[in-house]
């Protein structure tokens, strides 16, 4: 453990930190999931643009980088255009 207070309260915001993205990753991965099931049916623009959005949102705040979003984004409409 960390003597020095500042670093302690870092220790707490960075656990909060990660709880948060940890969070917001699991939704990622369920957003997508849900937009690939999704194919073929009338929810699939729903489905898709909620899961373009999400990872959008995610890249702009810092969970995740931008060509990591943009890659899974390329991905997604790749699997969902094979398939419909």
């Amino acid at each position: 453990m960390a003597n020095i207070k500042s670093q302690k309260k870092r220790i707490l915001t960075n656990a909060k930190d990660a709880e948060r993205n940890k969070a917001v990753k699991s939704e990622l991965r369920t957003r997508v999931k849900t937009a690939v099931k999704a194919v073929g049916t009338d929810d699939t623009d729903e489905a898709v643009r909620m899961a373009v959005k999400r990872l959008d949102m995610a890249a702009a705040k810092g969970i995740i980088h931008p060509n990591q979003a943009a890659r899974r984004k390329s991905r997604l409409m790749k699997r969902i255009n094979a398939d419909s």
